[in-house]
């Protein structure tokens, strides 16, 4: 799907920018995409294919997989 169409970018491109760390923001799509440098339509659609691509490349720790902490006072 086309995020960006005044500069032809797509989600498979923000993806696999993601996953090569070579994008982490939005700062760092506009700077080398241009992706909502133009008109700003895609500025939305951009966050979100973004976010996503960061969820699935850096996945939060759930709270079940931490250890329990406990600390006794005596």
């Amino acid at each position: 799907m086309y995020v960006c169409l005044c500069k032809g970018v797509n989600d498979k491109t923000i993806h696999q920018a993601v996953s090569r760390g070579e994008v982490s923001s939005m700062r760092d799509l506009r700077q080398q995409f241009g992706v909502a440098s133009q008109c700003g339509c895609c500025k939305d659609c951009a966050k979100s294919v973004l976010n996503d691509a960061l969820q699935e490349s850096f996945p939060k720790k759930s709270q079940e997989t931490s250890l329990p902490v406990s600390v006794c006072y005596t």
